[in-house]
């Protein structure tokens, strides 16, 4: 039996294998339990091995790749297309086994392990700040029904942190109050603490330091970007590392008419929640120093700010795919004019 091409549809506990030869006809169609999946690849030749990139398909991948075998990774919603008929394991592992090997499909590349604890890092801090948000968000509206209402940002939590904190008002107020603000200090303590280690992980990564250079782009968003991206060279331009990240306007043209609607929110909503969150302080502070930014002021002066915001986000985004594909650090427009 000579497999030349394995479609694998994973799963939690039960794995369904769909393998053809060279010919195209069909040699393995089983199912494999957990324990059983790295047995099976070890007693197959090497050959190709699609599996759909969802949860676990990198681990998978660099398991079934240390026995030999070429291992392409695909997004979820390419592969649907292949699905013949009614959806179940056999017909997902059937498409997957034939969009594999397409030459017009797209594939993910393979994260490291240390890539993939780094964003778990990421992953983890954003839902400690998220809960942090929804913490603060609940006792601000517990407490207005006490009538005490503070200043928004950190100086009217500290109010009203204190104020839950003061003996004198320890009988007038629920005791859940004092709870909720010990819970914060708590998730204070532990995002102080993944700052810490991502921090950590930038000073030792030179293209992650590199990136900072940018404008807008600080540590986190720099570290994402390194972590995220496995190889520069996947992308052909900036546009398309902008594309990816779902940067660009969504396309609605037909009979050579363009038609150009929102962005297309596309690829990794992490990533360009940064990019836009970091674009939007760099159009505040062009409106401060507008000599510094002319082509943003240009551009405020026509558009809204969010959608300002949004192009020096895509702005940025091509930026960082130029240091990392090409190197070098950052050089502001008038320093590299000099030169």
């Amino acid at each position: 039996m000579q497999v030349s091409t394995i479609g694998v549809d994973l799963a939690k506990n039960v794995f369904q294998v769909h393998g053809v030869d060279s010919a195209g006809k069909v040699v393995i169609t089983r199912q494999l339990r957990r324990k059983q999946v790295i047995d099976f690849f070890s007693k197959i030749s090497p050959c190709l091995v699609g599996m759909e990139a969802c949860g676990t398909a990198h681990h998978w991948a660099r398991e079934v790749s240390k026995l030999g075998h070429t291992v392409r990774l695909m997004p979820p919603s390419y592969v649907k297309g292949y699905v013949k008929r009614s959806k179940n394991d056999a017909a997902d592992a059937a498409a997957i086994c034939k969009a594999v090997t397409r030459p017009s499909m797209r594939f993910v590349p393979i994260k490291s392990a240390d890539q993939q604890a780094l964003l778990m890092l990421h992953r983890t801090r954003d839902l400690l700040i998220r809960q942090r948000t929804q913490l603060i968000n609940a006792l601000r509206a517990h407490l207005a029904e006490f009538g005490l209402v503070a200043e928004t940002g950190r100086e009217g939590l500290a109010q009203l942190a204190e104020i839950i904190t003061d003996e004198s008002n320890r009988e007038a107020l629920p005791s859940a109050m004092k709870a909720i603000v010990d819970q914060l200090a708590a998730l204070e303590l532990q995002i102080g603490a993944l700052d810490r280690a991502i921090h950590a992980h930038h000073r030792a990564n030179d293209m992650s330091c590199r990136i900072e250079t940018v404008p807008g782009i600080g540590v986190i968003a720099a570290t994402a970007i390194a972590s995220t991206v496995t190889d520069p060279s996947d992308f052909k331009s900036g546009r398309d590392f902008a594309a990816w990240i779902g940067l660009v306007p969504r396309q609605h043209s037909t009979g050579g008419k363009e038609r150009l609607g929102g962005i297309s929110k596309q690829g990794d909503r992490y990533l360009r929640r940064l990019l836009v969150i970091g674009a939007t302080s760099v159009v505040q502070h062009a409106r401060r120093h507008p000599q510094k930014h002319p082509w943003i002021i240009r551009l405020l002066a026509r558009k809204p700010a969010k959608l300002v915001a949004v192009a020096v986000a895509n702005k940025m985004a091509r930026i960082a795919w130029a240091i990392m594909a090409k190197g070098g650090y950052y050089r502001a427009p008038e320093l590299a004019a000099a030169t």
